[in-house]
């Protein structure tokens, strides 16, 4: 299995991540947000499908808060088909096409979704992260190539949360995480762009840096969050 599994293009894979790549299946949305179908993720990750047929899928991007303000980032593991090791938000994922995770009334779909997956990569349990104390800030809608083969094409929801919580990494999500202020994300910002130590951002997170989050953490601090909100607008970037 393991030569096969190279042979596939995914090195050391577990035969249970690429089973569940290929049978999770991903919510497959118009430029309006309006669901349209369901593929595997494996699909929806495939550069030549989603330039060939324009797949775009449902996802998420969590930003977790504790209350010193300072947003909890990670470094995806090396076994990441698309991104590897590089940094990003805390979470970020995909609701699949099952009932509870396609619930549209104010995004509860789509924090259900958020709450399995902080389990899943963070080891953050469900009493941590009650799924009503997500704030759904925004949507926006993004294209990024990762290798080449893989890549994104995601109608992403932008969830915002602070908690406190206990964090158990998951190595075969996760390679490391770390809180930042403020100041330090700049920093890391400058990092990646001088090519400094091989630091590299996810796209999507770099999209919301630069568009949205230092204002956005203005109202984390402020505790203002929902005047932030702003579901109504898909951002194209």
């Amino acid at each position: 299995m393991e030569g096969k599994l190279t042979k596939l293009g995914y090195g050391s894979w577990s035969f249970f991540r690429l089973t569940m790549v290929y049978e999770l299946r991903c919510i497959l949305v118009d430029e309006t947000d309006r669901v349209v179908g369901h593929d595997s993720k494996y699909n929806c990750h495939l550069m030549e499908n989603i330039e060939a047929k324009n797949l775009l899928h449902r996802a998420f991007s969590v930003f977790l808060f504790n209350s010193k303000y300072e947003l909890l980032l990670q470094q995806r593991s090396n076994t990441k088909v698309t991104f590897p090791l590089v940094w990003t938000n805390t979470c970020c994922s995909h609701p699949l096409y099952r009932e509870s995770e396609l619930i549209q009334d104010n995004a509860l779909g789509v924090r259900n979704a958020a709450q399995r997956k902080l389990l899943d990569e963070l080891g953050i349990v469900a009493e941590d992260v009650p799924v009503d104390e997500f704030t759904p800030l925004g949507r926006m809608l993004y294209k990024a190539p990762s290798d080449g083969k893989w890549g994104e094409h995601e109608l992403d929801y932008l969830l915002f949360i602070v908690r406190d919580v206990k964090v158990q990494p998951n190595p075969d999500e996760v390679a490391e995480i770390k809180y930042v202020s403020r100041e330090e994300l700049k920093e890391l910002v400058k990092k990646a762009d001088a090519g400094e130590e091989g630091l590299k951002l996810s796209p999507w997170f770099r999209l919301v840096v630069d568009n949205f989050l230092m204002k956005w953490w203005d109202h984390v601090e402020k505790g203002t969050l929902v005047e932030a909100i702003d579901m109504k607008t898909i951002h194209k970037l």
